[in-house]
């Protein structure tokens, strides 16, 4: 009898790790199609582009100027949605005179294929491409910005090429350890297929870093911001802000736009 429950035991899982193994894309990535809104129902001025990656995928993306510009946020946005759900945001970079290119990931919105971790690489690396090589933006005005999902995405561009600084919001360890949270119980970091390990690259990132994280965030753990800014190097900084991750930048209010301030008119 004991046996018996043993191996039943077992047996279930064993198929709960075989679920989580296979359904990890569908845990990681949460793209919609749907185009809810545009900058122009904000009453902002926008182009909409097509970019293609250097495997030969079309991104969706958008390109708002800022008036007096003082630089442009190259933003990588997080693992749901798609840019559409991202207005609140380009309206207060572009309050603060910074133009925005903001783009879909594969997958996402009107983005061509299916997400993958290496696949978000190379669609921030050509929104890059797009900036310096179209755009004609100097790389020395140009800020990377990441929110959840996007601050790994960000931190990965930032390796690759020099900016005036990146901003991390929201940021975390790397996936497998937020999974180790979520599922104590599973070995995670065995069977985990994608990585996004943004605590093994912060340390080499030397451009100027600001990180932005809530206590209150309840998807990412307050803790893996701190963990971040622990352990990158100089010359970075720590904006602590409240409530919970998708809304804490906007009921934040003056702590959250001041902070973005006083960071950017340092660096551009």
């Amino acid at each position: 009898m004991i046996y018996t429950i043993f191996i039943g035991l077992a047996l279930g899982y064993l198929l709960l790790v075989s679920f989580v193994y296979l359904r990890q894309g569908s845990m990681v990535y949460y793209p919609t199609k749907d185009i809810e809104g545009t900058p122009a129902d904000i009453g902002l001025k926008y182009e909409e582009l097509t970019l293609t990656t250097k495997d030969s995928v079309n991104l969706s993306a958008w390109y708002v100027p800022a008036k007096d510009e003082r630089g442009v946020v190259l933003f990588c946005h997080g693992n749901a949605g798609n840019i559409s759900h991202r207005l609140y945001s380009i309206k207060i970079f572009h309050d603060l005179r910074l133009s925005v290119l903001i783009f879909d990931y594969r997958g996402y919105g009107r983005s061509e294929g299916l997400p993958t971790e290496e696949g978000t690489y190379l669609d921030a690396e050509s929104a890059w491409d797009y900036l310096v090589n179209v755009k004609g933006a100097p790389p020395e005005k140009i800020i990377l910005f990441g929110r959840s999902l996007g601050s790994a995405v960000a931190a990965e561009l930032a390796l690759r090429h020099k900016a005036a600084g990146i901003i991390i919001e929201s940021g975390f360890k790397s996936i497998p350890a937020l999974g180790a949270k979520v599922f104590p119980y599973l070995p995670i970091r065995l069977i985990s297929r994608f990585q996004y390990p943004t605590i093994d690259k912060v340390d080499k990132i030397v451009m100027p870093k600001l990180f932005i994280h809530s206590p209150q965030d309840e998807m990412i753990p307050y803790e893996h911001g701190a963990a971040l800014f622990k352990k990158a190097v100089e010359p970075k900084e720590f904006l602590q802000i409240t409530d919970g991750h998708n809304d804490g930048f906007l009921t934040s209010g003056k702590i959250y736009t001041d902070g973005l301030n006083r960071f950017i008119s340092q660096y551009l």
